[in-house]
């Protein structure tokens, strides 16, 4: 039951930004949604084992600003995402650029990165929740770009907008989990 919970739990940071990577593109290609899907499982797969085998030496020092880099990133792409919304002529930003991945696929994966962490410190192995987690990832962006996307389409503008205020609001929610609880 953990090898599902855990990594579903750990995938919704990046489901929900590959919906927000829909909504903004609207239009897609498959190419796109296996780069997003990609990066974004292949991150979540790889966090856990560098968190794992850095956990004995850095994890004081990961702990005290990991959620400050996830808020700093997603929300300046939020709001780029907002601010484009307005402007008609053409998108500044493809998030499915590869520089644009990896800050993204960084940003909601540090999480599993602390699990990684707390596994090590637990003395469990990490290799099936690492393994399980890439691929829940995998198929949760995958739907959520080609999900985001079709809401882009229908909804348009407003669509673009919700999205990157989703990725505000997540975020704030890794700060404020990270400082507060």
């Amino acid at each position: 039951m953990d090898f599902f919970i855990i990594p579903a739990a750990l995938a919704m940071d990046a489901f929900a930004v590959s919906i927000g990577i829909g909504i903004y593109l609207i239009s897609v290609t498959k190419k796109q949604i296996l780069n997003v899907s990609f990066h974004f499982g292949f991150f979540q797969f790889i966090m856990p084992i560098i968190g794992y085998f850095l956990a004995k030496s850095f994890s004081r020092y990961i702990q005290n600003f990991d959620h400050w880099i996830a808020f700093v990133l997603l929300v300046y792409i939020g709001i780029n995402m907002i601010i484009e919304s307005k402007d008609d002529c053409c998108k500044k930003t493809d998030p499915t650029k590869e520089k644009n991945l990896i800050i993204l696929s960084i940003a909601t994966s540090i999480d599993a990165m602390a699990i990684g962490i707390a596994f090590a410190a637990l003395g469990k192995n990490i290799f099936i929740p690492a393994v399980s987690t890439g691929i829940i990832t995998f198929i949760m962006s995958f739907i959520g770009v080609y999900g985001g996307c079709f809401l882009g389409k229908k909804f348009g503008k407003l669509m673009e907008i919700f999205g990157g205020i989703v990725l505000i609001i997540i975020g704030s929610k890794i700060l404020i989990e990270h400082l507060f609880f």
